[in-house]
C-alpha cells in the first residue's frame, strides 16, 4: 500500500473543488495513506483574452498535468470530463469515471428568469461555440459574446451590467456553491451538454497498476457507459471546442439512449439524431450514431468551420 498519493490539480477554484472531493473519498477509503494536492498551471489557464476555439481548443487544460503523469511527478490528475481529448498520450488512460451530476448548462441573469423572456438582441456571455449555437438555432436575434475565465470572474462580469446573461454549466455552479445564482436549467432539446459534462475523469499511467487498482471504486459504471459513446462519437466527428456539436447519453436499465446535434457557428443549420441499443455496445453506438450524421449533412458543416 502507497504511503502517499499524489493529486494533479489545476489552480481554479473549480478545478481545486474537484481533486479536494477525490482526495476526501481517497482518504476516506485508505485513512492510513498521505492524500497530497499538487498545483498545475496549464495552457487554458494562461490564456484568457482569446476564445478557446482560437488557441486549439483541445488538450489545453489537460496537457501540462499529463506530462507530470509521464514524469511520474504525480499519481494521477482530476480533470472535467469535457476537457478531456479522446486521444490520450501513449502510456496514460482514463482509471475511473466518477458518478455524473447535473450535465446540463443554465442561464444565470440578473435581469430575466427564463430564456424564453429574454428580449430581441439581448447579450449573452458563452464561451461555448456548442452553447452559442445551440441558442441561436432558437433565437437569432441573440447577440454572444465571448466570454473566458473561472466561474467567479465570469460572475463578476455579470455583474458589471453590460450582459444580459450568462450561461454556465450547473456542475460547475452547484459546485462552488452558487446554485441560487441559477435563472434556468436549459435542458434539451434546446441546449445538449458537452461530451461528458457533469462527469470527472481520473487519469493515470497505464502502467502504474497499483494506483489503478486504488482508484477503482471511484468508478461508475452507467456514467462510464454513457460517456464512451459521447466520447466516440466526438473521436469521429473530430469534435472539440471548435466544434458546434452536442450529445448526451442517458442509461435506461440495460440500454442506453443517445441524443446528439451537430450546428453551424450561426446556428441556421441543425443536424439532430438519436441511438439506442444495449449499454455494453457503448462505443458501438457513439461510432454509428457519428457517422449517420455525417452522412446526414455534419460532414458539410464541419468543413465549413475547420
Amino acid at each position: 500500500m502507497k504511503s502517499c498519493i499524489r493529486i494533479g490539480t489545476r489552480h481554479s477554484q473549480l478545478a481545486l473543488w474537484q481533486s479536494t472531493y477525490i482526495a476526501g473519498l481517497l482518504q476516506k477509503r485508505y485513512p492510513e495513506c498521505e492524500i497530497r494536492l499538487q498545483k498545475i498551471t496549464t495552457t487554458g489557464d494562461k490564456i484568457l483574452d482569446k476564445p478557446l476555439a482560437k488557441i486549439g481548443g483541445k488538450g489545453l487544460f489537460t496537457k501540462e498535468l499529463e506530462q507530470e503523469l509521464l514524469d511520474g511527478t504525480i499519481d494521477l490528475a482530476v480533470h472535467s470530463l469535457k476537457d478531456m481529448p479522446t486521444q490520450l498520450p501513449a502510456n496514460l488512460c482514463l482509471t475511473a469515471i466518477t458518478a455524473r451530476t447535473s450535465p446540463y448548462d443554465v442561464l444565470v441573469s440578473k435581469k430575466y428568469q427564463h430564456f424564453a423572456e429574454l428580449p430581441a438582441g439581448a447579450v449573452l456571455g458563452t464561451s461555448s461555440l456548442r452553447r452559442q449555437a445551440q441558442l441561436l438555432a432558437v433565437r437569432p436575434d441573440l447577440k454572444l459574446v465571448n466570454l473566458r475565465g473561472n466561474v467567479d470572474t465570469r460572475l463578476r462580469k455579470l455583474e458589471e451590467g453590460t450582459l444580459d446573461g450568462i450561461i454556465l454549466a450547473e456542475a460547475g455552479l452547484t459546485r462552488l456553491g452558487h446554485a441560487n445564482r441559477i435563472s434556468e436549467v436549459l435542458l434539451p432539446p434546446l441546449c445538449l451538454p458537452a461530451v461528458g459534462q457533469g462527469a470527472l475523469a481520473i487519469e493515470t499511467r497505464t502502467d502504474n497498476a497499483e494506483i489503478r487498482q486504488l482508484l477503482a471504486f471511484l468508478n461508475d459504471e452507467d456514467t462510464a457507459y454513457a460517456t464512451t459513446a459521447e466520447r466516440a462519437f466526438l473521436g469521429l466527428v473530430n469534435g472539440g471546442c471548435q466544434v458546434p456539436m452536442g450529445i448526451f447519453g442517458q442509461v435506461r436499465g440495460e440500454l442506453l439512449h443517445v441524443d446528439a446535434v451537430i450546428a453551424s457557428l450561426d446556428g441556421k443549420k441543425v443536424i439532430r439524431d438519436s441511438i439506442e441499443g444495449k449499454k455494453t455496445t457503448c462505443q458501438t453506438l457513439g461510432i454509428t450514431l457519428g457517422k449517420r450524421m455525417l452522412d446526414q449533412g455534419g460532414r458539410e458543416i464541419l468543413a465549413a468551420i475547420l
